[in-house]
């Protein structure tokens, strides 16, 4: 089905922007100081993430 693997590529590019976005957040505050908008930010972007992988796999 077309529609499926749109949604797939979708979702592994969400994963991808939340791990990058794992490692940016990490090195910030490895170098500056922690930021809680920053990790507030990633977690919000990892929720959008296991929402699209969870309405993917459904």
């Amino acid at each position: 089905m077309p529609g499926s693997h749109n949604g797939s590529s979708s979702a592994k590019t969400m994963g991808v922007l939340t791990v990058g976005g794992l490692v940016a957040v990490t090195a910030y505050t490895v170098a500056l100081g922690s930021n809680g908008w920053l990790w507030f930010g990633w977690v919000v972007l990892g929720l959008i993430t296991l929402a699209m992988v969870a309405t993917r796999s459904a």
